[in-house]
């Protein structure tokens, strides 16, 4: 089962990864290594159990690959950086091209992928507009990338991963709130923006 290939593929690729962050956060203990690989395979079983040989399958573990070292390095430093959010706009989209082809209804998925792209991409960037101590222009970069897998899936997919997004994050925003006592403080948004997704993402209809 592939899903069973691909939990020692993630876990490798985790721990191979998990150094690259070291030019945003300093180095990177061996514990937080283990730990990143650890999550990467969950994902990529994840991915795996539920996508099997999927068309798809590429693109959705390019992105659980980048995004755990993404969350990793929002948690220890608050920041997305341009270096890996970027560069994955292209890498996901010429991955979700190259599937269309081998899947039922292909190219109509991937013009949603662009749609769902550019939608996310835009209510993000009006919320850091409106309230910019709310979000970070790194997750408004990282919103488009998530957008285009969400969309892929389709609308419910795509609304279950912005609801997930939000929840989550909500929830742990009020209850930080609370211990502290106060409204100040940054907080790494991206972890729960790749969370939502992933729940999106598992949640969608093939």
């Amino acid at each position: 089962m592939i899903a069973f290939a691909l939990v020692p593929a993630g876990l490798v690729i985790g721990l191979l990864m998990a150094p690259m962050a070291e030019p945003f956060t300093g180095p990177v203990p061996r514990r937080r290594r283990i730990w990143a690989g650890l999550v990467a395979a969950a994902v990529f079983g994840l991915l795996g159990w539920r996508f099997g040989p999927e068309p798809v399958l590429p693109a959705l573990c390019y992105l659980a690959a980048a995004g755990t070292l993404l969350g990793f390095i929002d948690v220890e430093v608050k920041r997305l950086p341009d270096r890996f959010t970027l560069p994955s706009y292209g890498i996901v989209a010429a991955l979700l091209a190259a599937a269309a082809p081998f899947t039922d209804d292909g190219p109509r998925r991937f013009g949603h992928a662009l749609i769902g792209m550019a939608v996310l991409f835009v209510l993000y960037f009006a919320q850091a507009f409106v309230a910019p101590s709310g979000i970070g222009l790194g997750d408004v970069k990282l919103s488009g990338v998530l957008g285009l897998c969400l969309g892929w899936f389709g609308q419910d997919a795509w609304i279950i991963g912005l609801l997930a997004t939000y929840l989550s994050g909500g929830l742990v925003a009020i209850g930080i709130m609370i211990v502290r006592r106060s409204r100040k403080g940054e907080f790494p948004f991206g972890p729960y923006m790749l969370a939502g997704a992933l729940a999106g993402v598992l949640s969608a209809t093939l």
